[in-house]
């Protein structure tokens, strides 16, 4: 049963499309804005601040990631 638990939780938890041409560029202007006031607040708040606020305002992970790792690209 425990492993049905698992694939459950692991389904339900986000199905974010994995491909490069599936993520398009700038059009969900919401997730820009959460993106771009994280981006501002890591010299005052940190990285760990700014990851825990892109997952309370839901930024998919992949994008989280890049927001943080690769900020100044």
């Amino acid at each position: 049963m425990m492993s049905d638990d698992v694939f459950h939780q692991s389904s339900v938890a986000g199905d974010y499309p994995t491909t490069a041409a599936a993520h398009p560029s700038r059009t969900d202007f919401f997730t820009r804005d959460v993106v771009n006031q994280a981006i501002a607040a890591i010299p005052t708040l940190g990285v760990q601040q700014a990851a825990e606020y892109l997952a309370s305002m839901n930024v998919p992970p992949e994008v989280a990631i890049r927001t943080l790792v690769y900020r100044g690209k």
